[in-house]
């Protein structure tokens, strides 16, 4: 009769923990930082991303993106005086940025408005690639500068913004 009463918090606590296990790693919380994705988004919101592979066009995304190079192509707002803090942060060597995507694979590449992407091969975005834009391009650092962005770099689509802490 012990064992019983001892064995049902245990497996209660092994249930919370699977639940919270699969929670991770199905879900997210990320923070926005910075104005690339005003109006829809502002500095500081918060936002439930569901870890998936399927995206559509139009879809806000979280993609992990190769910190910049040392002058050339730097988010805006990062002077070129301060591209030495970015190599020396302990960050892993990329940014997690918010953006929404534009195109995906089989869409037309859109050439014309993303300069990194004028030279690729093919009328279409490649299989397992996405294009990304801020909603405010005037200061976003997006696929216009760094071009597709490959499936191994998405992390996954909006769900909903959270409400304030």
């Amino acid at each position: 009769m012990k064992i019983g009463k001892l064995l049902l918090p245990a497996s209660g606590l092994l249930a919370l923990g699977m639940s919270l296990w699969w929670l991770r790693r199905c879900y997210l919380v990320a923070t926005v930082e910075g104005p690339s994705m005003e109006p829809t988004l502002r500095s500081g919101d918060r936002l439930l991303v569901r870890r998936t592979r399927r995206v559509r066009a139009g879809q806000i995304v979280v993609v992990k993106i190769p910190n910049p190079p040392a002058v050339d192509g730097l988010p805006p707002g990062l002077d070129p005086g301060d591209a030495d803090k970015v190599r020396e942060r302990s960050d892993p060597g990329w940014h997690l940025l918010v953006k929404r995507v534009v195109a995906v694979a089989g869409d037309p590449v859109p050439r014309r408005a993303f300069p990194a992407l004028r030279d690729v091969p093919g009328a279409v975005v490649p299989p397992r690639a996405l294009v990304v834009l801020g909603d405010n391009p005037d200061t976003s650092w997006d696929s216009r500068d760094f071009g597709f962005v490959r499936d191994d770099q998405f992390i996954g689509v909006m769900v909903r913004a959270l409400p304030s802490a």
